[in-house]
């Protein structure tokens, strides 16, 4: 798998939340012989044993139930020693949701617009209206999930920084998911200086969340890049389709790049149904952008 990715011309991988236990050797063995340097990985990294397909919601630290949050602190630790060991800088990590058992305010929304394919959301007053209501429902409902979600951040802390990794608070693309968009400046607020999380940008899921009219995208990276530690590169098509090679969709990566700062990580993070050639070119692109913005590849 790593030498694939090396063959490419990669000299970086991110570890995602799809590695099996049984890929570990084979990983810590290609980077003990120098084959490739790990920049991040993605919780839960390896996959719980047992669990054989991507499931980085497995456990989530909104959970309340006590079984469900010590599952997801166990494996989170795990993941965040996984990193230590294999020298990534950065887990990225989900934090979780707000349950409806009946009837999520995105149910709405997403009829709507599946109902009415050339609605504006921008202007469109009766979705407009659809979405104010849809935030005020959910809002009412998340306060038991938010406080969980920051307890659980606050409780995994020490053990982070201790092993010198850094939790990339991820942005979502689903409308009940946490953190809500506007709320990652006071997560990080509420959590202080002295925190190992910082925010992680998704490119393809700000996108959605744009085409939602839900935030600006701009404007959504220029209220958390002093937070910034990293980036999941991945276009969006006409279809609303996100992890599609760079250029292939609508997302202005030149605009993107403006807020590339020399530390950050950035990971492309594209379908497994993307071609070698959707690889080469998406890379080719971002490392164009990278010249621009600093001068070198």
């Amino acid at each position: 798998m790593l030498r694939e990715i090396t063959d490419l011309g990669f000299t970086h991988a991110e570890l995602s939340h799809g590695i099996r236990i049984v890929l570990v050797p084979g990983i810590l063995r290609a980077v003990e012989e120098g084959m490739i340097k790990i920049s991040s990985t993605h919780n839960f990294c390896p996959l719980p044993t047992g669990v054989t397909q991507a499931a980085p919601n497995l456990f989530e630290p909104s959970a309340s139930e006590h079984r469900e949050h010590e599952q997801w602190l166990r494996h989170t630790k795990r993941s965040i020693d996984f990193a230590a060991q294999v020298k990534a800088k950065v887990c990225v990590v989900h934090l979780g949701s707000v349950k409806f058992w009946l009837f999520p305010p995105s149910r709405k929304l997403h009829a709507y617009l599946r109902d009415h394919v050339d609605a504006n959301t921008a202007d469109d007053s009766k979705y407009r209206q659809l979405l104010r209501k849809g935030g005020e429902k959910l809002r009412a409902k998340m306060g038991p999930f938010w406080k969980q979600t920051q307890a659980s951040l606050k409780e995994i802390n020490a053990y982070a920084k201790e092993r010198g990794v850094r939790l990339g608070c991820e942005n979502r693309e689903k409308f009940e998911e946490l953190p809500l968009d506007d709320d990652f400046p006071s997560l990080f607020e509420a959590l202080g200086e002295d925190t190992a999380c910082g925010y992680w940008h998704d490119t393809g899921h700000a996108d959605i969340k744009a085409g939602m009219g839900v935030l600006h995208h701009r404007d959504h990276l220029a209220q958390n890049a002093a937070r910034l530690l990293g980036f999941h590169l991945h276009d969006v098509n006409a279809k609303g389709k996100d992890h599609q090679a760079i250029g292939s969709g609508h997302i202005d990566f030149e605009m993107i790049s403006e807020f590339w700062r020399p530390e950050h990580l950035l990971t492309l993070e594209l379908s497994p149904r993307a071609t070698v050639p959707d690889v080469v070119e998406s890379k080719r692109r971002i490392e164009e952008l990278i010249q621009l913005r600093f001068g070198a590849a």
